[in-house]
Protein backbone atom coordinates (compact mmCIF):
# COMPACT_ATOMS: atom_id res chain seq x y z
CA UNK A 1 0.00 0.00 0.00
CA UNK A 2 1.55 3.37 -0.86
CA UNK A 3 2.32 5.97 2.40
CA UNK A 4 0.18 8.80 1.62
CA UNK A 5 1.83 12.10 3.73
CA UNK A 6 -0.44 14.47 5.73
CA UNK A 7 1.16 17.87 3.70
CA UNK A 8 4.61 19.86 3.74
CA UNK A 9 6.63 20.39 6.84
CA UNK A 10 6.36 24.68 7.66
CA UNK A 11 6.30 26.25 10.85
CA UNK A 12 7.13 23.01 13.42
CA UNK A 13 4.13 21.35 11.64
CA UNK A 14 2.07 19.75 8.90
CA UNK A 15 0.44 22.00 6.23
CA UNK A 16 -1.93 20.85 3.58
CA UNK A 17 -1.83 20.80 0.26
CA UNK A 18 -4.80 20.98 -2.44
CA UNK A 19 -3.26 18.00 -4.52
CA UNK A 20 -0.52 15.40 -4.27
CA UNK A 21 1.60 13.51 -7.09
CA UNK A 22 2.50 9.51 -7.26
CA UNK A 23 6.07 9.17 -6.21
CA UNK A 24 6.68 5.59 -8.33
CA UNK A 25 9.10 2.86 -7.83
CA UNK A 26 11.26 2.73 -10.26
CA UNK A 27 11.76 -0.99 -10.62
CA UNK A 28 8.67 -1.56 -11.26
CA UNK A 29 6.42 1.20 -11.80
CA UNK A 30 4.35 0.86 -8.93
CA UNK A 31 3.26 3.72 -6.58
CA UNK A 32 5.31 4.24 -3.71
CA UNK A 33 4.15 6.73 -2.31
CA UNK A 34 1.29 10.19 -2.39
CA UNK A 35 3.51 13.43 -1.56
CA UNK A 36 2.20 17.00 -1.17
CA UNK A 37 2.26 19.18 -4.25
CA UNK A 38 3.21 22.64 -3.25
CA UNK A 39 2.82 25.83 -5.25
CA UNK A 40 4.62 28.90 -5.32
CA UNK A 41 2.31 30.30 -2.69
CA UNK A 42 2.53 27.82 -0.44
CA UNK A 43 6.13 27.81 -0.78
CA UNK A 44 6.20 31.39 -0.06
CA UNK A 45 4.48 30.46 3.16
CA UNK A 46 7.03 28.59 4.27
CA UNK A 47 9.69 31.02 3.34
CA UNK A 48 8.35 33.50 5.50
CA UNK A 49 7.74 30.95 8.22
CA UNK A 50 11.45 30.85 7.87
CA UNK A 51 12.20 33.89 8.13
CA UNK A 52 9.93 34.33 11.13
CA UNK A 53 12.18 32.00 12.87
CA UNK A 54 15.51 33.39 11.68
CA UNK A 55 16.33 36.00 14.30
CA UNK A 56 15.84 33.40 17.57
CA UNK A 57 17.71 30.97 15.88
CA UNK A 58 20.56 33.04 15.27
CA UNK A 59 20.81 34.30 18.45
CA UNK A 60 21.15 31.08 19.99
CA UNK A 61 24.09 29.85 21.83
CA UNK A 62 26.43 27.55 19.44
CA UNK A 63 26.32 24.98 21.72
CA UNK A 64 22.35 24.55 21.48
CA UNK A 65 22.73 24.78 18.28
CA UNK A 66 25.86 21.71 18.04
CA UNK A 67 23.22 19.83 20.37
CA UNK A 68 20.18 20.34 17.91
CA UNK A 69 22.85 18.38 15.45
CA UNK A 70 24.07 15.82 17.63
CA UNK A 71 20.26 14.96 18.56
CA UNK A 72 18.95 14.62 14.95
CA UNK A 73 22.21 12.62 14.26
CA UNK A 74 21.00 9.99 16.85
CA UNK A 75 17.17 10.28 15.70
CA UNK A 76 18.72 9.24 12.27
CA UNK A 77 20.75 6.42 13.20
CA UNK A 78 17.34 5.61 15.11
CA UNK A 79 15.86 5.52 11.94
CA UNK A 80 18.07 4.10 9.89
CA UNK A 81 16.15 0.61 8.54
CA UNK A 82 13.04 2.76 7.46
CA UNK A 83 15.53 5.38 5.65
CA UNK A 84 16.87 2.57 3.83
CA UNK A 85 13.89 1.19 2.50
CA UNK A 86 12.70 4.38 1.52
CA UNK A 87 16.05 4.41 -0.20
CA UNK A 88 15.18 1.34 -2.00
CA UNK A 89 11.46 1.54 -2.56
CA UNK A 90 11.57 5.49 -3.94
CA UNK A 91 14.96 5.76 -5.40
CA UNK A 92 15.98 1.78 -6.64
CA UNK A 93 19.24 1.51 -4.84
CA UNK A 94 20.91 -1.11 -3.38
CA UNK A 95 20.57 -2.02 0.27
CA UNK A 96 24.71 -1.63 0.62
CA UNK A 97 24.40 2.06 -1.02
CA UNK A 98 20.85 2.62 1.57
CA UNK A 99 23.24 1.13 4.48
CA UNK A 100 26.38 3.61 3.50
CA UNK A 101 23.81 6.42 3.15
CA UNK A 102 22.16 6.71 6.64
CA UNK A 103 25.65 6.02 8.11
CA UNK A 104 26.98 9.44 6.22
CA UNK A 105 24.00 11.19 7.01
CA UNK A 106 24.86 10.66 10.75
CA UNK A 107 28.54 11.78 10.17
CA UNK A 108 27.31 15.12 8.71
CA UNK A 109 24.89 15.79 11.27
CA UNK A 110 28.61 15.22 14.15
CA UNK A 111 30.24 16.67 11.66
CA UNK A 112 27.93 19.90 11.73
CA UNK A 113 28.16 19.99 15.68
CA UNK A 114 31.70 20.00 15.43
CA UNK A 115 31.75 23.04 12.97
CA UNK A 116 30.41 25.16 15.73
CA UNK A 117 33.42 24.84 17.73
CA UNK A 118 36.01 25.96 15.29
CA UNK A 119 36.72 29.94 14.56
CA UNK A 120 34.65 32.11 13.04
CA UNK A 121 36.53 34.51 12.51
CA UNK A 122 40.86 36.22 12.76
CA UNK A 123 42.16 39.26 14.32
CA UNK A 124 44.11 41.28 11.16
CA UNK A 125 46.82 43.91 11.67
CA UNK A 126 46.19 47.30 11.08
CA UNK A 127 48.20 50.47 11.05
CA UNK A 128 46.48 52.57 13.14
CA UNK A 129 46.54 50.53 15.96
CA UNK A 130 42.78 49.75 15.85
CA UNK A 131 41.70 46.16 16.49
CA UNK A 132 40.53 44.75 13.23
CA UNK A 133 38.32 41.73 13.21
CA UNK A 134 36.78 39.84 10.74
CA UNK A 135 33.72 37.83 11.86
CA UNK A 136 31.06 35.69 10.38
CA UNK A 137 27.63 35.93 10.79
CA UNK A 138 24.42 33.75 9.85
CA UNK A 139 22.81 35.22 6.31
CA UNK A 140 19.31 34.31 7.16
CA UNK A 141 16.95 31.86 5.15
CA UNK A 142 18.91 29.62 2.57
CA UNK A 143 16.89 27.70 0.41
CA UNK A 144 18.19 23.92 -0.56
CA UNK A 145 17.15 21.91 -3.78
CA UNK A 146 18.49 18.64 -3.84
CA UNK A 147 18.63 15.44 -6.67
CA UNK A 148 17.36 11.89 -6.20
CA UNK A 149 20.51 9.64 -6.81
CA UNK A 150 21.89 10.56 -3.56
CA UNK A 151 18.95 12.32 -1.73
CA UNK A 152 19.50 11.83 2.18
CA UNK A 153 23.37 12.59 1.97
CA UNK A 154 22.90 15.21 -0.67
CA UNK A 155 20.44 17.14 1.29
CA UNK A 156 21.87 16.60 4.22
CA UNK A 157 25.31 17.90 3.49
CA UNK A 158 22.87 20.75 2.09
CA UNK A 159 21.61 21.96 4.91
CA UNK A 160 23.50 20.87 8.19
CA UNK A 161 26.35 23.25 8.08
CA UNK A 162 23.79 26.52 7.25
CA UNK A 163 21.82 25.36 9.58
CA UNK A 164 24.34 24.86 12.48
CA UNK A 165 25.76 28.18 11.32
CA UNK A 166 22.58 29.64 12.68
CA UNK A 167 20.81 29.89 9.00
CA UNK A 168 17.07 28.59 8.70
CA UNK A 169 16.07 26.69 5.52
CA UNK A 170 13.16 25.94 3.84
CA UNK A 171 14.03 22.79 1.73
CA UNK A 172 12.90 21.08 -1.57
CA UNK A 173 13.57 17.39 -2.19
CA UNK A 174 13.85 15.91 -5.53
CA UNK A 175 10.50 14.79 -6.98
CA UNK A 176 11.47 11.71 -7.84
CA UNK A 177 12.70 11.17 -3.61
CA UNK A 178 10.67 13.17 -2.03
CA UNK A 179 10.75 11.19 1.12
CA UNK A 180 13.95 9.79 1.55
CA UNK A 181 15.31 13.63 0.10
CA UNK A 182 13.07 15.64 2.61
CA UNK A 183 10.25 15.00 4.59
CA UNK A 184 12.16 12.08 5.98
CA UNK A 185 14.15 14.74 7.62
CA UNK A 186 11.35 17.06 8.38
CA UNK A 187 9.95 13.65 10.73
CA UNK A 188 13.22 13.52 12.35
CA UNK A 189 13.18 17.26 13.01
CA UNK A 190 9.92 17.44 14.39
CA UNK A 191 10.77 14.30 16.71
CA UNK A 192 13.97 16.32 18.16
CA UNK A 193 11.89 19.11 19.05
CA UNK A 194 13.44 21.84 16.42
CA UNK A 195 12.49 25.19 17.12
CA UNK A 196 9.14 25.69 14.76
CA UNK A 197 10.29 27.47 11.33
CA UNK A 198 13.98 26.59 11.35
CA UNK A 199 13.86 23.79 9.08
CA UNK A 200 11.21 23.48 6.62
CA UNK A 201 10.46 21.00 3.47
CA UNK A 202 8.28 21.46 0.23
CA UNK A 203 7.96 19.00 -2.12
CA UNK A 204 5.93 19.54 -5.47
CA UNK A 205 5.22 17.58 -8.32
CA UNK A 206 7.41 18.45 -12.12
CA UNK A 207 4.25 20.35 -13.05
CA UNK A 208 5.29 22.97 -10.26
CA UNK A 209 8.97 22.44 -10.05
CA UNK A 210 9.65 25.81 -12.39
CA UNK A 211 7.12 27.83 -10.23
CA UNK A 212 8.31 26.91 -6.99
CA UNK A 213 11.75 26.82 -7.97
CA UNK A 214 11.62 30.11 -9.26
CA UNK A 215 10.33 31.02 -5.53
CA UNK A 216 13.18 29.51 -3.92
CA UNK A 217 15.53 31.52 -5.80
CA UNK A 218 13.79 34.67 -6.43
CA UNK A 219 11.94 35.68 -2.92
CA UNK A 220 13.73 38.43 -1.33
CA UNK A 221 13.44 36.85 2.11
CA UNK A 222 15.85 34.38 0.40
CA UNK A 223 19.51 35.16 1.79
CA UNK A 224 21.07 32.15 -0.20
CA UNK A 225 20.78 29.00 -2.45
CA UNK A 226 22.18 25.87 -2.76
CA UNK A 227 21.47 23.50 -5.58
CA UNK A 228 23.04 20.08 -6.26
CA UNK A 229 21.92 18.31 -9.92
CA UNK A 230 21.99 18.70 -13.22
CA UNK A 231 24.86 21.61 -14.94
CA UNK A 232 21.89 22.66 -17.28
CA UNK A 233 19.34 23.61 -14.87
CA UNK A 234 22.40 24.46 -12.20
CA UNK A 235 23.33 27.51 -14.58
CA UNK A 236 19.84 28.79 -14.85
CA UNK A 237 19.83 28.41 -10.82
CA UNK A 238 22.63 30.13 -10.56
CA UNK A 239 21.83 33.19 -13.02
CA UNK A 240 18.60 33.92 -11.47
CA UNK A 241 20.37 34.04 -7.78
CA UNK A 242 22.99 36.10 -9.32
CA UNK A 243 20.32 38.58 -10.91
CA UNK A 244 19.21 39.47 -7.43
CA UNK A 245 22.96 38.93 -6.13
CA UNK A 246 22.46 35.99 -3.74
CA UNK A 247 25.16 33.93 -3.01
CA UNK A 248 24.70 30.46 -4.28
CA UNK A 249 26.36 26.80 -4.44
CA UNK A 250 25.82 24.90 -7.19
CA UNK A 251 27.28 21.51 -7.67
CA UNK A 252 26.65 20.01 -10.85
CA UNK A 253 27.68 17.14 -13.24
CA UNK A 254 30.60 15.79 -13.97
CA UNK A 255 32.50 14.01 -16.79
CA UNK A 256 35.28 12.05 -14.25
CA UNK A 257 37.84 10.18 -15.70
CA UNK A 258 39.78 7.21 -13.80
CA UNK A 259 43.79 6.97 -15.33
CA UNK A 260 45.13 3.34 -14.85
CA UNK A 261 48.69 3.78 -15.28
CA UNK A 262 50.77 0.46 -16.19
CA UNK A 263 52.64 0.03 -12.78
CA UNK A 264 50.03 -0.13 -11.07
CA UNK A 265 48.26 -3.07 -9.38
CA UNK A 266 46.17 -4.19 -11.48
CA UNK A 267 43.66 -6.48 -9.79
CA UNK A 268 42.90 -3.49 -7.31
CA UNK A 269 42.45 -0.99 -10.55
CA UNK A 270 39.58 -3.54 -11.90
CA UNK A 271 37.75 -3.50 -8.61
CA UNK A 272 37.69 0.72 -8.54
CA UNK A 273 37.06 0.88 -11.56
CA UNK A 274 34.43 -1.62 -11.14
CA UNK A 275 33.17 0.29 -8.05
CA UNK A 276 33.72 3.37 -9.87
CA UNK A 277 31.55 2.58 -13.32
CA UNK A 278 28.88 0.74 -11.67
CA UNK A 279 27.95 2.04 -8.16
CA UNK A 280 23.98 2.96 -8.24
CA UNK A 281 24.14 2.18 -11.64
CA UNK A 282 26.72 4.86 -12.65
CA UNK A 283 23.96 7.58 -11.32
CA UNK A 284 26.44 9.60 -8.72
CA UNK A 285 28.03 13.17 -10.62
CA UNK A 286 31.71 11.47 -9.51
CA UNK A 287 30.79 8.21 -10.90
CA UNK A 288 33.54 6.91 -13.66
CA UNK A 289 32.75 7.78 -16.98
CA UNK A 290 35.85 7.25 -18.56
CA UNK A 291 38.33 4.90 -18.14
CA UNK A 292 41.95 5.50 -19.68
CA UNK A 293 44.61 2.87 -19.59
CA UNK A 294 47.92 2.77 -20.59
CA UNK A 295 48.42 0.75 -23.71
CA UNK A 296 50.86 -1.92 -22.27
CA UNK A 297 48.86 -3.22 -19.94
CA UNK A 298 45.18 -2.17 -22.04
CA UNK A 299 43.90 -5.57 -22.82
CA UNK A 300 45.01 -7.61 -19.23
CA UNK A 301 43.55 -4.35 -17.58
CA UNK A 302 40.14 -4.60 -19.52
CA UNK A 303 39.86 -8.78 -19.32
CA UNK A 304 40.27 -8.41 -15.77
CA UNK A 305 37.88 -5.20 -15.63
CA UNK A 306 35.14 -7.10 -17.46
CA UNK A 307 35.48 -10.53 -15.41
CA UNK A 308 34.73 -8.56 -12.35
CA UNK A 309 31.54 -6.18 -13.85
CA UNK A 310 29.98 -9.68 -15.10
CA UNK A 311 29.70 -10.82 -11.23
CA UNK A 312 27.65 -7.85 -10.47
CA UNK A 313 23.90 -8.98 -9.96
CA UNK A 314 21.00 -6.83 -11.39
CA UNK A 315 17.65 -6.85 -10.09
CA UNK A 316 14.69 -4.87 -7.95
CA UNK A 317 16.57 -3.93 -4.80
CA UNK A 318 13.38 -4.70 -2.61
CA UNK A 319 13.43 -8.17 -3.65
CA UNK A 320 16.76 -8.94 -2.68
CA UNK A 321 19.42 -7.13 -0.98
CA UNK A 322 22.46 -9.03 -2.89
CA UNK A 323 21.00 -6.71 -5.78
CA UNK A 324 23.52 -4.49 -6.65
CA UNK A 325 22.60 -3.24 -9.48
CA UNK A 326 19.03 -1.81 -9.94
CA UNK A 327 17.15 0.30 -11.96
CA UNK A 328 18.01 3.88 -13.46
CA UNK A 329 15.31 6.23 -11.83
CA UNK A 330 12.94 6.87 -14.91
CA UNK A 331 12.63 6.50 -18.49
CA UNK A 332 13.69 9.64 -19.35
CA UNK A 333 17.11 8.68 -18.15
CA UNK A 334 16.98 5.43 -19.26
CA UNK A 335 16.60 7.54 -22.58
CA UNK A 336 19.82 9.12 -22.47
CA UNK A 337 21.44 6.16 -21.88
CA UNK A 338 20.00 4.30 -24.90
CA UNK A 339 20.95 7.12 -26.94
CA UNK A 340 24.64 6.99 -25.92
CA UNK A 341 24.75 3.53 -25.75
CA UNK A 342 23.22 3.40 -29.96
CA UNK A 343 25.11 6.45 -30.65
CA UNK A 344 28.60 4.76 -29.65
CA UNK A 345 27.69 1.60 -31.28
CA UNK A 346 26.74 3.68 -34.60
CA UNK A 347 30.14 5.17 -35.20
CA UNK A 348 31.93 2.17 -34.41
CA UNK A 349 32.58 1.42 -30.66
CA UNK A 350 32.76 -2.35 -29.62
CA UNK A 351 30.47 -3.77 -26.50
CA UNK A 352 33.10 -6.22 -24.27
CA UNK A 353 30.36 -6.10 -22.17
CA UNK A 354 26.32 -5.82 -21.16
CA UNK A 355 24.97 -3.54 -23.66
CA UNK A 356 21.43 -5.10 -22.84
CA UNK A 357 18.37 -2.99 -21.48
CA UNK A 358 15.19 -4.38 -20.12
CA UNK A 359 12.85 -1.63 -19.01
CA UNK A 360 14.44 0.94 -16.44
CA UNK A 361 17.21 -1.96 -16.17
CA UNK A 362 20.72 -1.48 -17.86
CA UNK A 363 23.32 -3.78 -17.94
CA UNK A 364 26.30 -2.93 -16.45
CA UNK A 365 28.29 -2.04 -19.78
CA UNK A 366 31.89 -1.99 -21.15
CA UNK A 367 32.86 -0.29 -24.45
CA UNK A 368 36.07 -0.29 -26.33
CA UNK A 369 36.96 2.16 -29.21
CA UNK A 370 35.41 4.71 -27.90
CA UNK A 371 36.33 8.36 -30.00
CA UNK A 372 35.62 11.87 -29.51
CA UNK A 373 32.81 12.25 -31.89
CA UNK A 374 30.65 10.24 -29.84
CA UNK A 375 28.19 11.62 -27.59
CA UNK A 376 29.59 9.02 -24.73
CA UNK A 377 32.91 10.36 -25.28
CA UNK A 378 31.23 13.98 -23.76
CA UNK A 379 28.80 13.99 -22.45
CA UNK A 380 27.95 13.01 -18.90
CA UNK A 381 25.88 9.64 -18.96
CA UNK A 382 24.72 9.13 -15.53
CA UNK A 383 24.03 5.33 -16.12
CA UNK A 384 26.02 2.28 -15.79
CA UNK A 385 27.91 2.29 -19.27
CA UNK A 386 31.41 2.94 -19.42
CA UNK A 387 34.40 3.58 -22.00
CA UNK A 388 38.13 1.91 -21.65
CA UNK A 389 39.86 4.34 -23.56
CA UNK A 390 44.12 3.59 -24.05
CA UNK A 391 46.84 6.01 -23.29
CA UNK A 392 50.49 6.24 -24.31
CA UNK A 393 52.09 8.98 -22.17
CA UNK A 394 50.95 11.09 -19.48
CA UNK A 395 50.93 13.55 -21.83
CA UNK A 396 48.01 11.64 -23.78
CA UNK A 397 45.95 10.61 -20.52
CA UNK A 398 45.92 14.11 -19.09
CA UNK A 399 44.81 15.46 -22.33
CA UNK A 400 41.87 12.67 -22.69
CA UNK A 401 40.87 13.63 -18.84
CA UNK A 402 40.69 17.24 -19.63
CA UNK A 403 38.95 16.95 -22.70
CA UNK A 404 35.91 17.83 -21.21
CA UNK A 405 33.50 20.57 -20.36
CA UNK A 406 33.49 19.07 -16.79
CA UNK A 407 35.88 19.39 -13.80
CA UNK A 408 34.24 17.62 -10.95
CA UNK A 409 36.30 14.51 -9.69
CA UNK A 410 39.16 12.30 -11.19
CA UNK A 411 41.27 9.13 -10.26
CA UNK A 412 44.79 8.68 -10.64
CA UNK A 413 45.98 4.71 -10.16
CA UNK A 414 49.69 4.13 -10.53
CA UNK A 415 52.52 3.08 -7.38
CA UNK A 416 54.74 6.11 -8.15
CA UNK A 417 53.37 8.39 -5.88
CA UNK A 418 55.13 11.19 -7.59
CA UNK A 419 53.65 10.33 -10.76
CA UNK A 420 50.43 10.63 -9.07
CA UNK A 421 50.76 13.78 -7.82
CA UNK A 422 52.46 15.45 -10.92
CA UNK A 423 49.45 14.04 -12.66
CA UNK A 424 46.71 14.86 -10.20
CA UNK A 425 48.13 18.77 -10.30
CA UNK A 426 47.64 18.82 -14.35
CA UNK A 427 43.91 17.57 -14.11
CA UNK A 428 41.26 20.05 -14.41
CA UNK A 429 39.10 19.11 -11.78
CA UNK A 430 38.35 20.19 -8.43
CA UNK A 431 38.75 16.94 -6.61
CA UNK A 432 41.54 14.35 -7.44
CA UNK A 433 42.31 10.58 -5.84
CA UNK A 434 45.54 8.73 -6.58
CA UNK A 435 45.21 5.53 -6.23
CA UNK A 436 41.17 5.62 -5.45
CA UNK A 437 38.08 5.91 -7.54
CA UNK A 438 36.56 9.53 -8.41
CA UNK A 439 33.96 8.79 -5.71
CA UNK A 440 34.90 10.27 -2.68
CA UNK A 441 33.56 12.14 -0.36
CA UNK A 442 33.85 12.98 3.32
CA UNK A 443 31.95 15.64 5.29
CA UNK A 444 34.42 17.90 6.39
CA UNK A 445 35.98 17.99 2.96
CA UNK A 446 35.51 20.97 0.43
CA UNK A 447 33.21 19.11 -1.97
CA UNK A 448 32.96 20.52 -5.37
CA UNK A 449 34.03 21.29 -8.89
CA UNK A 450 35.53 23.48 -11.56
CA UNK A 451 34.53 24.39 -15.07
CA UNK A 452 30.71 23.52 -15.79
CA UNK A 453 30.81 21.22 -12.65
CA UNK A 454 29.46 24.15 -10.79
CA UNK A 455 30.86 26.73 -8.03
CA UNK A 456 31.63 26.85 -4.48
CA UNK A 457 32.14 24.14 -1.49
CA UNK A 458 30.08 21.83 0.60
CA UNK A 459 31.25 20.54 3.66
CA UNK A 460 32.82 21.33 6.52
CA UNK A 461 34.27 25.37 6.85
CA UNK A 462 33.85 25.66 3.62
CA UNK A 463 30.16 25.18 4.05
CA UNK A 464 29.92 27.85 6.94
CA UNK A 465 31.72 30.16 4.70
CA UNK A 466 29.70 29.56 1.67
CA UNK A 467 26.79 30.12 3.69
CA UNK A 468 27.82 33.13 6.00
CA UNK A 469 28.39 36.69 5.72
CA UNK A 470 31.75 37.90 5.88
CA UNK A 471 32.11 41.51 8.59
CA UNK A 472 34.72 43.18 8.66
CA UNK A 473 34.76 45.18 12.17
CA UNK A 474 37.82 47.39 13.96
CA UNK A 475 37.80 48.99 17.71
CA UNK A 476 39.64 52.12 17.34
CA UNK A 477 41.78 53.38 20.57
CA UNK A 478 41.99 56.49 19.68
CA UNK A 479 45.51 56.50 17.74
CA UNK A 480 44.12 57.30 14.18
CA UNK A 481 45.67 60.69 12.68
CA UNK A 482 43.03 62.36 10.48
CA UNK A 483 44.62 65.19 7.94
CA UNK A 484 44.94 69.03 9.50
CA UNK A 485 41.42 70.77 8.80
CA UNK A 486 39.22 67.83 9.50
Amino acid sequence: MARNFEGIYAGGGWVGTRSSFDVLNPADGSVWAQAPDADAATVAGAIQTAHTAFPDWAALPFTERAHYMLKIADEVEKRGPDLVKALQGEGGGWFGKGMFEVGYVIEIFRSAAAANYQSIGEILPSEHNKISMVMRRPMGVVSVISPWNFPAILSARSFAFPLSAGNTVVLKPSEETPYSGGLFFAEVCEAVNLPAGVFNVVTCSRDNVASVGDELIENPLVKGVSFTGSTAVGRMVAAKAGAHLKKVCVELGGKDALIVCEDTDLDKAAQIANFGSFMHQGQICMSVEKVIVQESIYDTFLKRFVERASKLKMGNPLDDNANVIGPLINDKQVGIVRQQLEDAIARGAKVALGGGIRGRFVEPTILTGVTPDMLIYQNETFGPVVPVIPFRTDDDAIAIANDSEYGLSSGVLTRDEHRGLEIAQRLETGMCHINCSSVNDEPHVPFGGVKSSGSGRHGGRWSTETFTETRWITLDRGHRHFPPGF
